[in-house]
């Protein structure tokens, strides 16, 4: 019998060592280093090999020139929005994996994915649930599928027989952290299980051009759980995000390595699955019965796509001694920026003043293009006197009180204009060389907080 070999992995990065160490040295981290079983079997039988009815690629080298990729074109879904921040549909042969909260809607997005898919053979693996509790969720959605198939296993030697005997041609794994393979003697979820079992599947996707997408469980950081090099794997990682206790999910991608990082996806989640939204502004603007002070509509851009969302301030005489400083949404830092600017700038007597500050339908901003609808909002709480429903804004505010172009202004007009705004202010450096005549909308020009404040008030 051979010796059983062991090592040390660090459970935070995935840092190997041969002794134990109280300190990482590459994260830094103390105490999280464990001794794991690395030894493995000598077995036939296990990992993922090509038979003889599969196509395997050929590993000669050949001129970047004479690569066509176009043999092999992207998978268009019926969900807009996943197509979208995956760049333009699922690319045959990549490892996609998608990480988020516990109960957020990661195994009901795959498995809408799963039963939308028409034409293609999919294979739904479940280390968390029985077949019989994905039939209950299945049944409580419209879509349909014959060709959808769930199978409740963790050990990837039977996982990869299963695969050959039905060859699929989408395979779902929910969730990475579940699987095991007897190559390994560790526990699973712990780094090396993690390491092993994605390898096997990266090698399966790549060698047969059957894309598999991942479900990972994330830390209570919110980054994904298992080791870092599982992101350097993959080709793609996305993040489910949003309040469980609200009905809007965001689907974000931090890789791709096949299309842009800056997409977003939004859906609305109900009692039969998520329904993608296909103008999230309509959604992020609050319908109000009267207007109310301390509310402005400020256009930003999420990645390639314009978004309309409403900033609500509340400013109020402090009650204690130390004002409060409170942001929701929106960068805590950015706000006592603006609030210095408003105070030497416009002469508004800020010091002795609580500031709340929200961004509706909780979402998480950083575009500085709202700088000056978070100045507007502002304004209107500490005056007592609402802006008009009809008004939007767009535009970076600087240290000077100076208004500042911003990335993209024809499309945050554009968005708008077709959301029904009579007027946008922005800011006169933005449009220049923009043909503003092909707008019904009313475009301001300013360059000064001043003046956007003599034009609202």
């Amino acid at each position: 019998m051979a010796k059983v070999k062991t090592t040390f992995f660090c459970q935070n990065c995935g840092a190997q060592s041969p002794k134990w160490l109280g300190k990482c040295s590459s994260c830094g981290e103390w105490n999280t280093y464990v001794e794991e079983i690395v030894q493995k079997e000598d077995s036939g039988k296990g990992s993922w090999k090509p038979s003889s009815n599969t196509t395997k690629k050929a590993n000669t080298p050949q001129k970047i020139q004479d690569v066509n990729y176009d043999l092999q074109p992207r998978w268009e879904t019926k969900d807009a929005e996943l197509d979208r921040v995956l760049g333009g549909g699922i690319v045959p042969g990549s490892l996609v994996l998608i990480g988020g909260e516990p109960g957020i809607g990661k195994s009901t997005l795959m498995l809408q994915i799963a039963l939308t898919l028409r034409g293609k053979k999919v294979l739904y693996i479940s280390g968390e649930e029985s077949e019989a509790q994905i039939k209950m969720r299945a049944d409580r959605m419209s879509a349909k599928n014959e060709d959808c198939y769930v199978l409740s296993e963790t050990n990837t030697q039977q996982i990869f027989q299963q695969i050959e005997i039905l060859n699929p041609d989408f395979l779902i794994i929910d969730s990475i952290q579940t699987l095991n393979s007897q190559y390994v003697e560790s526990a699973a979820g712990s780094v090396s299980q993690v390491r092993e079992c994605t390898a096997e599947l990266m090698k399966f996707a790549k060698e047969t051009g059957v894309p598999v997408f991942l479900i990972g469980h994330i830390t209570k950081d919110g980054s994904i759980a298992g080791p870092k090099v599982l992101e350097h794997m993959v080709d793609t990682v996305l993040q489910f995000e949003g309040d469980r206790h609200l009905t809007y999910r965001i689907l974000r991608t931090s890789k791709n390595r096949f299309g842009s990082t800056h997409e977003l996806g939004i859906y609305e989640m109900r009692a039969e699955g998520l329904r993608p939204v296909a103008n999230p502004s309509e959604i992020l603007l609050t319908q109000r019965e009267e207007v109310l002070n301390g509310v402005a509509i400020g256009a930003m851009m999420e990645g390639n796509r314009p978004l309309l969302i409403e900033i609500q301030s509340l400013v109020s005489p402090a009650t204690y001694g130390t004002p409060q400083r409170s942001s929701t949404g929106h960068d805590a830092k950015r706000l006592n920026m603006l609030l210095a600017v408003l105070e030497k700038r416009g002469g508004m007597r800020l010091g002795q003043q609580d500031v709340f500050l929200n961004v509706a339908g909780g979402l998480r901003v950083d575009d500085p293009g709202l700088d000056l609808a978070v100045c507007a909002s502002l304004i209107s709480s500490y005056e007592d006197t609402p802006v008009s429903e009809q008004i939007c804004f767009a535009g970076e505010v600087g240290l000077g009180g100076e208004i500042r172009a911003v990335s993209r202004i024809e499309n945050r007009i554009a968005e708008a204009e077709k959301l029904g705004f009579k007027k946008i202010i922005v800011s006169k450096y933005a449009v220049k060389g923009l043909d503003l005549k092909k707008f019904k909308i009313v475009v301001v020009q300013v360059s000064k907080l001043e003046e956007m404040y003599q034009i609202i008030f």
